[in-house]
């Protein structure tokens, strides 16, 4: 993937997430658990997608981001 490319993929994700984040509120304030849950829940994984493409660790799979995520950025982290 050329950097040009990356960008692009990158703020497509970014839109994704805080369009689902913003799509998450409105189904909690109506009181939609189960769908706001849902929203947030991809809102997060578009998110990572994209942090995970911005320092070139591609993965085509939920099951790779995931573990990616965690290898990465979370793994021996001291809190």
């Amino acid at each position: 993937m050329n950097l040009s490319s990356r960008k692009e993929y990158v703020k497509y994700r970014l839109e994704q997430a805080f369009e689902s984040f913003d799509s998450a509120v409105i189904l909690a304030e109506s009181a939609k658990w189960n769908s706001s849950i849902n929203r947030m829940y991809y809102s997060a994984y578009y998110a990572v997608s994209a942090l995970l493409v911005a320092t070139h660790r591609i993965t085509k799979t939920y099951t790779g981001a995931k573990t990616q995520f965690f290898k990465y950025f979370l793994k021996n982290r001291n809190y």
